[in-house]
Order: C-alpha cells, then structure tokens, then sequence
C-alpha cells in the first residue's frame, strides 16, 4: 500500500531510475568455452564489498561460496547450506527453517539479501519462518562479516549474506539456448529437488531468462535420541507413561516434511555501455515444524527459572506453515567514465510476503503479511591514482500485519532512508579505507484492541563508521586493523511485541520507549598466500551499550502487559544492558603433494565466540568452538573429499538454557566432471555424517527436541549446456 510520503518517495526514486537510458555498464564479460560453458575470470571478487574487489582486499572476514563447493554445500536451506563457512552457524529450527548466525549474531543483527537488497520475509520476527531465499537458484553466495557489512544497514553489524542469482541476465550467451539445471537426492529426509533456468539471447543485447525449482521431503532421519539428554532425563522421571515413552524416541522427526516450488522470469538489455533488466518470481514453500514432545506434566510458570521453561511441559502442536510470496526486481547500472564517476548502479525490489500457520485440524491459526520495498542508488568513482570510492542512498519500507490465534504484534511500518559512502586508497604497501553511514528510522504501529489502545511512534537517527588500514609485511602477507562504531534503532519486534508465540514458546513483550544500540569494536586480520598455501585470520571485540536482548522475568510482567490474563508460555521480556563479544575465525588451505595429475590439499576451518551481558552473565545461544579439516585429492575431472567437523560442549550458558553435547561428523563426498573442458557439468556422490552420531546446535531455540540430520547419502547432478 503506497499511503506514506517515505514509500511515494522511495518509487519516485526508483521511477526516475528506470526512465534513464538502458546504457549502464556491465561486469567483465565471462569466458566462454569451447563447449559452450562459462567461466567468471573474478571468482575471488566479493561484489557485495560494495567496492568490488578481491577476497584478499577486503579488511574484514569474508566467505565466498561458488563451483563444486556451492553444489557440495546445497542444503534445502540457506542457513544449513553455509552452516561449514567461518565463522557462520545456523538457527536450525528443524531441517525447513534455518538461518545463518554470523560471529554469534542472528535476527535483526544479521541481513540477508539476494543480489544487494532484502529477503523481503519475516525470518527476522521468528525462527520457525523460513527465509524466503531458495538456495538451489544460487550461483554464489557472499558473506560478509564485520564492519564492512554496516554499509548494507545498520542490523548488519553481525554482517550479510548475499545470495547472488542469474534471474536478471549478466550476460548475453554465446549460443542459441545456454541451459543449467541441478537436481539431488538427499536419503535423511529423502529429499527430492530440482532446479532448472533458460536463457536465450533474443538479439545480440537482449536477453530472456526462466526457472524453475521443486523440492520435496519426508519427516528428516535423525541420528541418536529425539530429546537431548537433559530432556530425556526429566522426561524418564514422569509418572506418565506416554511421557516416559518420550525419553526413548529415536529416528524421525516427526512433522518435518515440506513442499517448496518457484517460478520466474527475467529480462535485460546489455550493452557496451552498460545494462538494464528486471525479473519476476514467484514462490511457495509448505513444510512442518518440528514439535516439542511433552516431557513433563503441566506447571506453574511462578516457580523460580533455574531451567529452561520453554523445554518443560509444553508441546508445539503438529503446526504446519504455508508460505507464498510474489517478488519484482530491478537491476540497472549506466557507464559514466568521467573523471570523477566511473558509473552508477542501481538495484530495488518489492515483495507481497504472506504465511499461514494451520493448526493439525486444518484450521488457519495465525495469518502472517509483510508487504516491503527496498531500493539502492550508488554511485562508483573512478580509480584515481589509487583512490576508489561509492557512495549512495538507500530505501526501506515494510508493512507487517499479524492476525489470529499469535498476534503478539500489532500492525506496524517501518521506514528507513539512508545515506553511505566507502573511500579507500591504495598507497601500495599500504592501504587506507573510511566507510560512513547515516541512517533515518521511523517505526509506527497502529492502535489494536487486543494488544496496543493506542498508536504507538517512535523515529531514530542512527550513525555508523569504520576505518581501517592494511600493511604488507612480506611479499604475499597482510595485516589489517579497523576500528568501526555503529549505532541500530530497535526493530518493530523489539518495541511493539506483546503476546503469545507459540514458535519459540515464550509470551514477548516489547519495550516501546527503547533508545539506540550503540558499539564499538576493533577487528585485526592476518592473510597471506603463496605457493601452495594461503591462511586467513581475523579476530574481533565489540562492546555495545543499550544491547537489546531477551530474558526470562517474572509471569507477573508479562500478565501486567495482557490484562491479568493467564499465562499461556513464559515471560520473555526485551531489555537493555552493556554486552561485549569478541572472538576469531581463522581458515588455511595447503598444497601437500602431486601424485601424478592430482593435487593433494589439506584444509581447515576454526572459529569461536564468546558473547556476556553485563548483570546477566553470558548471552543466550552462542555457538562453541569449533574445528573442522578435510584432504582433498583434486584432478581435472576426478576429486574425492573427506573431512572432520567437532563442535564443542556448550557449558557457558544462561540460566534459561541447558548446555549442549559436543559432537563430531566425519563427511566424504567424490565429484566427477563427465565433459572434457566443462568444468560446470559436475555429478557428485557424498556421505554426511557418515557413524549417525546424534548432533544439536546450541544457537537453535529447539535443539533440545530437534537433533540435525542424521546419516545423509546424497547424489547431485549439476549440468550446463
């Protein structure tokens, strides 16, 4: 609904774009092969730099997820598909709703998009809704971490993640008809996907692209026990025998199954001078949510909370959720090569998101609508004697209305315009970089007799900064230090919630007069590569004032807040304290022999975080160390991979949380390129915890009841013709 000035504005924006002449640069063209496959020569670009750039450039940790790798990560979900990336975990609510965590962050300090501007869903309000972003129509992802990823917004102080697709063509094919397509067999959930797209060059600059994907699966197999061993144990001691029963559940997890398909069509001119091109989609996504099995009679929520309420005597009813959304998107970018500007960019999109939670009886419980349009206007410098730079405004608006059985928020908008800028400077050795980022928020919600008597209006104006520098030590190292401060209003959630969810079992309740969150924090990064190795480190402190974050208060405040009313689930009320989290990720590779034609590597994975709120101890839902190493024998059509994940014991918990078993995966997989020279035609058999051991995330709000997959076979087919 176009009513406020901020949203006319923002499509004024956007239409003033669009009548610019279609003469906007393109990237460097692809290679293309003598089989009629495709090679970007800047595979190690991160686009999402916003600067585009080389991996090694960027001062701060980065991820970036294509090829043989993509295909061997490809997950039904975006946060399990990066879940093995640096410094990157996954919410996993179940095997159909999983986000990715960044450095410990999630929610509203972790952004996810597709190709530069939002998902458009409401992932953010919940962890049972699923990312409206199907991974299977990826050809790379982009994570971002640290202060770099502020010039995206500022609830991205965690970073971003890009997903960057071909839905908008990037370039005008070779030959008549280039066709892609993927499709996997998974046995844990005996998942059955498939992906296809066209894309066919109507003149020598126009071009048409569709596709199509379809997933299916069944209750997801799980390794071990159901219930955690904390759970088990209470529900052993019941005096109900169905309870007890609970305690020796193993395999499948009941409700899981889900239904995902989509559609879409896109278009662009390219030309020497540049591009222009939009595309539409279409998306549904059906799937189950894991349930909470009962592992303890009925309680009184006012004994004291030295464990966990959401995990005892409260089970998830067999909820099944059904997600639509129909999504436009706008990609153009005009060559100046001035003396000052080299180009200007813009990107937008807008999206009608809905979901309906059904009860087992069939009936819709809650009804979920988020309307939202997003657009972005950069403007590149050229390279002067070292100097680069963009700068920018963005748009933000989202319309979200809830209605039903878990209203717990009211209707309510948000606004958001921004103005950024990136500068660095290239002295050789030396390297400088400045980012800056201002940002005007506005939040209303609209007066509800069931939640809010009256409107509710708050505005915020928000600053971030980062600068950093990077010094050559020896040929092939750098290091780099970079300093960042940011400020984040409070999203809708934060202020307005007040009501049931039963998704994460918690009555929440918002805090309208909250101010900013601010932080500071200091990242250092070591890199360095050479002949036949390269090591990454990066390690990071934040310390923040006004943190918001979410504890268990007495039912008291909560049945205040909703009339004297019984409570339903327990009292989980936002506040605000000091918080500091530090903490590193580190990844090296190494070339350890040649035997014959193939390439002997090893590989490897560490990370860490350790996150405290002051007066509350440690943060909820922090992920442990973690290690993870693989040997990789690698030929021009042949390879075969194994590796070893352990995740450690999670004992530093808060007092609402039970610790977590640490766990350790062993995982093969051997690929095979059928076509002499066609390095995208890829088949790829893999094992994934290969001894079934029984696995829980401690970030996942269901990790007590809701295991990761168990022993998983897969077989994928990625062709392209």
């Amino acid at each position: 609904m176009l009513r406020s000035p901020s949203l006319r504005a923002g499509c004024a924006l956007t239409a003033l774009c669009l009548a610019w002449p279609a003469a906007a640069q393109t990237a460097a063209p692809a290679e293309t092969q003598a089989d009629g496959s495709y090679h970007d020569p800047r595979s190690d670009i991160v686009v999402t730099a916003l600067i585009p750039r080389s991996q090694g450039d960027i001062l701060s940790g980065t991820s970036i997820v294509t090829g043989e790798e993509l295909t061997r990560s490809l997950r039904p979900t975006i946060g399990e598909t990066l879940a093995r990336q640096p410094g990157v975990s996954a919410t996993s609510f179940g095997p159909n709703a999983s986000r990715p965590i960044l450095r410990g962050f999630q929610g509203e300090r972790v952004r996810i998009l597709t190709d530069g501007i939002g998902s458009f869903d409401v992932s953010n309000t919940s962890v049972d809704h699923a990312v409206a972003i199907n991974p299977l129509t990826a050809d790379r992802i982009e994570v971002l971490r640290g202060p770099s990823a502020l010039l995206y917004g500022s609830s991205a102080i965690g970073g971003v993640v890009n997903v960057i697709d071909s839905r908008i063509p990037r370039r005008v094919p070779d030959e008549a008809i280039h066709i892609d397509a993927i499709g996997t067999y998974g046995s844990a959930a005996n998942e059955r996907s498939g992906s296809g797209e066209i894309e066919v060059p109507l003149t020598e600059n126009f071009v048409v692209h569709v596709d199509g994907s379809y997933s299916k699966t069944d209750n997801l197999r799980t390794g071990g026990y159901i219930l955690s061993k904390a759970m088990r144990e209470i529900a052993a001691a019941s005096d109900e025998e169905e309870i007890q029963d609970n305690a020796r559940l193993k395999g499948k997890l009941a409700n899981t199954a889900a239904e995902v398909w989509e559609v879409a069509g896109g278009f662009a001119y390219i030309g020497d001078g540049g591009n222009l091109g939009m595309s539409i989609s279409h998306s549904e996504n059906t799937y189950g949510v894991p349930s909470r099995l009962e592992v303890a009679e009925e309680h009184d929520h006012d004994h004291d909370h030295d464990h966990d309420h959401e995990e005892e005597g409260h089970s998830h009813e067999n909820v099944t959720l059904a997600m639509k959304q129909t999504r436009a998107d706008l990609r153009g970018e005009v060559a100046v090569n001035g003396g000052f500007l080299d180009s200007i960019r813009l990107r937008a999109g807008w999206a009608d998101y809905q979901h309906q939670e059904i009860e087992p009886s069939g009936e819709v419980g809650t009804t979920f609508k988020n309307q939202s349009m997003e657009s972005r206007l950069e403007f590149v410098q050229a390279d002067r004697n070292g100097w680069q730079g963009a700068s920018g405004a963005q748009f933000f608006t989202r319309r979200f209305q809830a209605d039903g059985e878990e209203k717990f928020l009211p209707k309510n908008q948000t606004d958001q315009f921004g103005l950024f800028t990136l500068q660095s400077l290239d002295l050789g050795d030396t390297r400088l970089e400045a980012g800056a980022r201002y940002e005007h928020t506005k939040l209303q919600s609209d007066p509800d007799a069931d939640l809010f008597a009256e409107a509710s209006q708050r505005s915020f104006n928000a600053l971030s900064g980062s600068l950093g520098i990077s010094q050559a030590i020896m040929p092939g190292w750098r290091v780099g230090l970079n300093l960042s401060r940011s400020e984040r209003a409070p999203s809708a959630e934060e202020l307005f919630a007040r009501g049931n969810h039963a998704g994460t079992q918690a009555f929440e309740l918002g805090n309208p007069d909250f101010g900013k969150e601010k932080s500071w924090g200091v990242e250092g990064t070591l890199r360095g590569s050479g002949n036949g190795y390269s090591f990454s480190l990066a390690a990071y402190h934040n310390w923040f004032s006004g943190f918001i974050y979410e504890s268990v208060v007495d039912d008291s405040v909560c049945q205040a807040a909703n009339g004297g009313a019984e409570m339903e689930f327990p009292c989980y009320a936002y506040a605000q304290a000091d918080a500091r989290y530090y903490g590193f990720e580190a990844e090296a590779s190494m070339k350890l022999a040649q035997v014959g034609s193939y390439a002997i590597n090893i590989d490897g994975v560490a990370d860490y975080v350790r996150a405290t709120i002051k007066g509350n101890g440690p943060a909820p839902r922090i992920p442990p160390l973690r290690l993870l190493g693989g040997i990789e024998a690698q030929g021009a059509r042949l390879s075969a991979r194994a590796e070893l994940e352990h995740v450690f014991e999670q004992d530093r918990v808060t007092d609402f949380e039970t610790p977590t078993d640490g766990f350790t995966m062993v995982n093969a997989s051997i690929s095979f390129k059928p076509l002499a020279g066609n390095d995208r035609t890829t088949l790829m058999l893999s094992a994934n915890n290969i001894f079934d051991v029984e696995a829980r995330r401690h970030a996942s709000f269901l990790k007590d009841f809701a295991p990761l997959a168990g022993r998983d076979i897969r077989l994928t087919a990625r062709i392209s013709i």
